[in-house]
C-alpha cells in the first residue's frame, strides 16, 4: 500500500469513483509534470450538497468543500495511474462558493478543501489559492473547486 493510501486509511477517508464530466470537457489534463483538474462540485453518492451559502450554514459549506477535495483526489489518483505517492505538491486550488449576496465567509468555506490537502499530503499539501463567491454553480451545487498539482 502506498504512503498516501495508508494516510487516507489512517484519516478514515475513502475516495469516491472519479465523477464523470457533466458537459463538454475532460476531468483532467496532464502537461509536463503538472495535472490540471477541472472543477469538482460538491457531489457525492448520496447526491451531495446543493444550495446557497447563507441558506446553508458555514459548516455545511465546509462539508461541501470537503466533498470537492475528495473528488479532486479521486481525479488526481486516476491521473497518477492509481499512485498518489507521485504527487510532489498541491500547487493551487481555485474555490467557487454558491452564495447569497450577504454571505462573506467564502475563504472559511474553501478551508474545508484546503484542510484536506494538508491532512493528506502534509507540507506538500500547502498551496496557493483563490476563493470567490458566485451567484450560481452547475446543477445548484454549493461549492466547486479546481486544482493544479505537480507530479513526478
Amino acid at each position: 500500500m502506498s504512503k498516501i493510501d495508508s494516510r487516507l486509511k489512517e484519516l478514515g477517508i475513502e475516495l469516491p469513483n472519479p465523477p464523470a464530466p457533466v458537459a463538454s470537457y475532460v476531468p483532467y489534463v496532464q502537461t509536463g509534470n503538472q495535472v490540471l483538474i477541472s472543477g469538482q462540485i460538491s457531489i457525492a453518492a448520496d447526491g451531495g450538497i446543493k444550495g446557497k451559502l447563507g441558506d446553508l450554514s458555514l459548516e455545511e459549506g465546509q462539508a461541501a468543500a470537503r466533498l470537492c477535495a475528495l473528488n479532486l483526489l479521486a481525479q488526481l489518483k486516476a491521473a497518477c495511474g492509481g499512485d498518489l505517492d507521485r504527487v510532489v505538491r498541491v500547487v493551487k486550488l481555485g474555490g467557487f462558493v454558491n452564495v447569497k449576496p450577504d454571505f462573506a465567509a467564502i475563504p472559511a468555506v474553501i478551508n474545508g478543501c484546503s484542510d484536506v490537502m494538508v491532512e493528506v499530503f502534509g507540507d506538500k499539501g500547502k498551496h496557493a489559492r483563490s476563493a470567490v463567491g458566485v451567484a450560481n454553480l452547475p446543477l445548484d451545487f454549493a461549492v466547486e473547486v479546481d486544482g493544479i498539482f505537480e507530479i513526478a
